[in-house]
């Protein structure tokens, strides 16, 4: 708006309906200054320390919107060039101005908003950690109980200002690692809460206080973590070092070679030798591994010897041509130029292909968790030679999946993802040698109903990760192969004129800023939805049911849809939504017919239900295709046809939330004792994805666990009555 004011044509001429529109801007700027001054008064008085600063930004916004109010005041003027008074024709100086100091005096309320909210996270921590050091001293039940509910209380406020935080970063980098930090917490919370009600119970079991040491001591490192993403600091001013992956390499070295073709004088033949040589000794991670097979390790030093050789014929063409620039050298000089990138495009999809087959191989072996079975039950027998066997093969399969995430890493595509493979690479380190002091306990004291409880707790950490590495590897693939992004988008993806005859007349037409804020509330309902479809699709064991392929093909169509009403992703026009809209219907209409299918798989007494909701689906599916093809003539009317098509669909989603679990549990039911359910561990409420976005921007980013760990603070009575 201020730039609408300050970019006006001054024509002599002005018609009352531009006098009209230059008084409402003025006055709706005036009216939005109004009302984010009272948010930040309102933050200045229940903030002491900088009360003041705020204020005297408050009151310099204020200052500006009514300056700006006044000069637009311009209305009731016939002859505003001969009226004393002085308006935006007479003073355009006066309006730039008042637009000046009013954005300089609103950046600063925002900068000392953002500076109240770092101090909230950073007082949050601070109450944790003051919590914990007495959580470690406790020595009896009572106490323990006592501190550890108020130690809940504040774990959950700084989820919450934690969680607020993560969905404001906008460095997908950062969001990642506020993510795994949080993760962390999430998860240690409950570690916390067994390993410390082990060592109570066991105070003098060497290994149970190994295993608590070892929860708080990872439990604060996440807790600084959080603290160095928010204050943007590290500690000592010690800068981080990310390390280089081989993508990251193979991307920046294509860049330097094919920007010879511009200028061939940018750079030296040294430093693109230099980098070369460090992409090729990343890849001995993948030749030195003893995981990598034979086949993948001799195609990765093929193509090594193979890079060098290319890149010694381009320097040779290139500096030819620095010297003299004839038609043939030149012609030469791009020949070798495609000849290098390809050669590093194929060294690219070995190296993909070695983590990722390694990856896919290692996480199938590991499904049965067949060590960690033999540890719970060797430990209850007290059998300490057995536990002592079981847990050199959990360190065997640590180290196993250790280097697996080392080496999808370099193969991640995104820097989100790679700070998710370090995060999983981290876990498998610490939790290994803590299952280790769990079982150890729990082969020292067999009948100790707390120590048992704490393995249980420890394993399911490790399965979670194992769990939670499926869908990165996923996710690598997707990057890998272009679909990019923090969820796999729906691929039949509308083109504006291609798809509906009725539609060819129409200009495409995006959502203006104003719309999208209208929209925003049921775009993030949308949002949800999609959320809550996957964590059910994900539940099943049979991925391959046609129940569970279409609701994962209308919840990524609906993930698009949700990010259209950002002004993101690949649905670039009020058309694309509209032909979106359809094939989701269309989609919705296949998964009604195999309703249909299932209902003669189930009990005659569940078929009518089934039946019923399928004919529930059939309709409202119906619903959303005329609405989507019904045609909307002007602005208005489009905006009324988009927003009718996601409430629509967000009501389809509803519908699938519901159906999903409930034709599961009918098939379970059914096949008496072979279910399509898998047992969901506690706390997954908000599994780790990343990047997150890098499956990053942007993925829900809940508070970490918060409903699990209410309810373990207002059941924490039950330790008493141990």
């Amino acid at each position: 708006q201020i730039t609408t004011l300050i970019n006006h044509k001054d024509k002599p001429k002005r018609s009352d309906k531009t006098l009209q529109a230059i008084q409402r801007v003025g006055q709706a700027v005036n009216l939005a200054v109004g009302r984010f001054v009272t948010v930040g008064e309102a933050i200045a008085n229940e903030n002491h320390e900088l009360k003041e600063e705020m204020s005297v930004a408050c009151i310099e916004a204020r200052r500006a919107g009514e300056t700006i109010a006044q000069l637009t005041d311009v209305a009731s003027l016939d002859h505003p060039e001969s009226d004393s008074h002085i308006t935006i024709f007479t003073d355009k100086t006066g309006v730039v101005k008042a637009a000046r100091l009013l954005l300089s005096s609103v950046t600063k309320v925002l900068v000392l908003a953002d500076r109240i909210v770092i101090k909230q996270i950073i007082t949050s921590r601070n109450k944790v950690l003051a919590t914990m050091e007495q959580l470690e001293k406790v020595s009896s039940f009572q106490e323990f109980v006592q501190i550890f509910s108020q130690f809940g209380n504040e774990m959950v406020e700084f989820a919450h200002l934690t969680g607020d935080r993560q969905n404001d970063l906008k460095d997908e980098k950062k969001k990642a690692r506020m993510a795994a930090s949080r993760a962390v917490l999430e998860k240690c919370t409950m570690m916390l809460l067994t390993a410390s009600k082990t060592c109570l119970r066991h105070p003098d079991c060497e290994s149970a206080r190994i295993n608590k040491d070892g929860v708080f001591h990872r439990m604060r490192l996440a807790l600084e973590q959080v603290i160095e993403i928010v204050t943007d600091s590290r500690p000592n001013g010690e800068n981080e070092m990310a390390p280089i992956s081989i993508y990251s390499g193979i991307k920046e070295f294509k860049n330097k070679v094919e920007g010879l073709r511009e200028n061939l004088y940018f750079l030296s033949k040294e430093n693109l030798s230099t980098m070369l040589e460090v992409i090729l000794e990343h890849t001995e991670d993948f030749t030195d591994s003893a995981y990598t097979s034979h086949e993948h390790r001799e195609h990765i030093l093929e193509l090594s010897k193979q890079a060098k050789m290319e890149l010694e014929q381009l320097v040779s063409v290139w500096m030819q041509a620095q010297n003299q620039k004839t038609k043939d050298l030149m012609e030469d000089l791009e020949v070798a130029i495609l000849k290098t990138c390809q050669c590093m495009n194929e060294l690219k999809r070995e190296v993909h292909s070695a983590a990722t087959s390694l990856a896919a191989d290692l996480l199938k072996y590991h499904t049965d968790h067949m060590v960690l079975k033999a540890l719970k039950i060797t430990g209850v027998e007290g059998n300490l030679e057995a536990v002592a066997e079981y847990t050199c093969k959990l360190s065997e399969q640590k180290e196993q999946l250790v280097e697996m995430c080392r080496l999808l890493r370099h193969v991640s595509g995104t820097e989100p993802l790679e700070i998710t493979c370090i995060h999983a690479e981290d876990t498998f380190q610490v939790t290994g040698p803590q299952i280790i002091s769990a079982a150890e306990t729990l082969a020292l004291h067999p009948s100790s109903k707390i120590a048992k409880e704490n393995l249980e707790v420890f394993c399911e950490a490790w399965e979670s990760q194992l769990s939670d590495m499926s869908l990165l590897l996923r996710e690598i693939n997707d990057v890998f192969e272009g679909r990019r992004g923090e969820k796999r988008v729906y691929l039949s993806l509308p083109r504006p004129g291609k798809h509906n005859a009725n539609l060819k007349a129409l200009k495409p037409v995006k959502l203006d800023t104003e719309e999208q804020a209208k929209i925003a509330k049921l775009g993030l309902e949308l949002h949800l939805l999609t959320s809550d479809v996957d964590s059910e699709t994900e539940k099943w064991e049979d991925q391959e049911n046609e129940i569970v392929q279409h609701g994962q093909g209308m919840s990524s169509m609906a993930y698009s849809m949700y990010l259209f009403t950002r002004g993101e992703g690949l649905l670039k026009t009020t058309q694309d939504l509209f032909h979106q809209a359809e094939i989701f219907a269309t989609e919705g209409t296949k998964l009604a017919s195999a309703l249909h299918a299932i209902s003669d798989q189930v009990h005659n007494d569940d078929k009518p239900l089934v039946l019923l909701e399928a004919e529930k689906l059939i309709s409202m599916c119906k619903q959303l295709q005329i609405t989507a093809k019904a045609s909307a003539q002007g602005k208005s009317a489009t905006f009324t046809k988009v927003d009718a098509c996601i409430l629509k669909t967000r009501n389809v989603m509803t519908l699938l939330c519901q159906l999903l679990p409930l034709c599961c549990k009918l098939l379970r039911k059914n096949k008496a004792g072979n279910g399509c359910l898998k047992p969901a561990p506690p706390w997954k409420e908000d599994r780790l994805r990343s990047g997150t976005n890098a499956r990053t921007p942007e993925r829900r980013v809940d508070t970490f666990g918060i409903k699990s760990l209410e309810n373990h603070v207002t059941n924490m009575t039950f330790l008493e009555s141990k």
